[in-house]
């Protein structure tokens, strides 16, 4: 999501869509941010369908009102010093009231999103696929990625979202296609938090970033395997595939560690689970 998404333009065309979601009166334009601001307003929409009987918690609420009375001050005090440097002209007034209320609108629904997506996660939490709350999950899983603030941590959510899926994998054991769906969210999950760490590590060249690959393949490895009792031939096949993954992300982590070991540079080459290394010198 670009830092553009809430410009004036964009805030005004998202409270169209907004308003012909919820039976308003269709406005015939179209813009290049609708496919973005689409996925808000399905959000908006199940905030509104699906609302959970969920409390939020006080401590919460004082911490959200005290960030958005602290928001406010800083543009009144932006919007004060803006009229000091003696700025004029006839439509000044005009735009600066407009931004005024586009800014506090975004606020307000900030703070309406906010409250309504934290008991809505909470109550999706436990959704599975198929359930009427589990694409808020994902959702939800997206805004934790969005918000995460390195890769360090994008790498381990990405890990512990590939052991959601793996989860959630036995409760869908009777529909085929729905078993090798959440598999093969499982594995881009993991090559994706694979990925992040590995070239972490390599950047660094220190392996501490490795840590959390080791402990995410001693759990999951185990827990897949259990996965191998289908009955049905081709689950069984389609869960050696995710095994196979862990193995190459297993023999790509230890050769990682060997080149750091040897104070190689980074490697130069990279494919889907991150930096390729050569080996040391010796081992060729």
């Amino acid at each position: 999501m670009d830092s553009d998404l809430f410009s004036g333009r964009r805030a005004e065309r998202f409270a169209q869509l907004l308003d012909e979601a919820n039976g308003g009166r269709r406005h015939h334009v179209r813009s290049r941010a609708d496919g973005e601001l689409t996925v808000l307003v399905e959000v908006g929409r199940r905030l509104t369908v699906e609302r959970p009987t969920v409390d939020v918690d006080p401590e919460f609420r004082t911490g959200l009102r005290a960030m958005l009375v602290a928001t406010a001050e800083r543009e009144s005090t932006a919007a004060a010093s803006g009229a000091a440097t003696g700025i004029r002209g006839a439509l000044l007034p005009a735009i600066t009231g407009r931004r005024a209320r586009a800014r506090g609108a975004i606020l307000v629904g900030v703070a309406a999103g906010a409250i309504a997506l934290s008991g809505i996660s909470a109550a999706s939490e436990n959704a599975l696929p198929g359930d009427a709350l589990y694409g808020m999950k994902r959702s939800t899983e997206r805004a934790q990625l969005a918000l995460a603030n390195s890769d360090i941590s994008r790498g381990q959510l990405f890990l512990d979202f590939a052991r959601t899926r793996l989860d959630e994998a036995d409760s869908v054991r009777h529909d085929r296609l729905g078993f090798s769906a959440v598999l093969d969210d499982m594995d881009a999950d993991t090559r994706q938090g694979v990925r992040l760490l590995t070239t972490v590590a390599a950047q660094r060249s220190d392996p501490t970033a490795l840590d959390a690959v080791d402990t995410f393949l001693a759990g999951q490895r185990r827990v897949v395997s259990g996965l191998l009792d289908r009955p049905d031939h081709a689950d069984r096949d389609r869960t050696r595939r995710s095994l196979a993954l862990l193995d190459a992300v297993g023999r790509r982590a230890d050769a990682l560690r060997e080149t750091i070991a040897c104070g190689l540079p980074a490697p130069a080459g990279s494919d889907s689970l991150g930096p390729t290394p050569t080996g040391c010198p010796g081992d060729r």
